[in-house]
């Protein structure tokens, strides 16, 4: 059984083509790293295979489910952590998550050891009456990480978990991604910084344009001799020169 299939998968806004005829698979246990410029169509899909967006045509499997058929089964065993964050800011930190984890059906009880786990992990310590929307977006980050993790996913979506995130917490946060795909998790991310990439993900998919413009593993890329922004800018084109003419 897949973690995760998508079947020439198409999205349209009117005239506009986002993702186009996107077709791929990732094993359970997969570490993939979503790549594309700004609008290649990278959160579209994330929308996409999250339930968030409908396809305009092709079909969508996830941990062996359709998601056009078990919308709620496969919900139910997903992470997700968008990029904009959706959080509810004018909620404290920790009442934010026991409302998602009663989403997931668990208990206050054992919310609130597992939100506390993961404050503690993430050095998340806002003041006991903070709001969210009083959070820094480095804080924001991390409570929609404890968010996407607190009732166990089976498969993880993360869109730029990294950006504004401190050295320290980096860190912390590659090993738990790490340790998560070691028990058998399927994490996705998207992020901008290869080197991050480079560093977590074994598999690649570069899409630009809406259309995958490249699969496969790092290992085999790391062989060739080419770096991994080499090989991206190769794909997707190389664009203007860095110059300016006053410069």
């Amino acid at each position: 059984m897949s973690a995760l299939e998508l079947t020439h998968v198409t999205k349209r806004f009117g005239e506009k083509v986002a993702v186009d005829d996107l077709s791929l698979t990732l094993e359970p246990g997969s570490f993939l790293g979503l790549l594309g410029r700004n609008g290649a169509g990278k959160s579209t899909t994330l929308k996409m295979v999250t339930g968030l967006l409908t396809p305009t045509s092709g079909s969508i499997r996830v941990l062996g489910l359709s998601l056009e058929e078990h919308p709620l089964e496969v919900k139910r065993q997903l992470g997700v952590m968008p990029e904009d964050m959706a959080l509810l800011e004018m909620l404290r930190g920790p009442q934010y998550l026991r409302f998602v984890g009663r989403m997931y059906g668990l208990d206050d009880a054992s919310i609130d050891a597992r939100g506390a786990e993961l404050f503690d992990t993430l050095d998340l310590k806002p003041g006991k009456k903070a709001l969210i929307s009083e959070y820094s977006f480095g804080m924001k980050k991390k409570l929609a990480l404890c968010a996407a993790l607190i009732h166990g996913p089976r498969l993880l979506f993360l869109d730029e978990p990294f950006e504004g995130i401190d050295a320290v917490t980096n860190r912390t946060i590659k090993e738990i991604l790490l340790s998560l795909q070691k028990s058998g998790v399927t994490v996705v991310l998207t992020s901008h910084i290869l080197e991050v990439v480079e560093k977590l993900c074994p598999l690649i998919a570069i899409i630009d344009e809406g259309k995958l413009k490249g699969f496969g593993a790092l290992d085999q890329l790391k062989q060739s001799g080419e770096s991994l922004e080499s090989h991206f800018v190769g794909l997707v084109g190389g664009g203007r020169k860095g110059e300016l003419s006053w410069l």
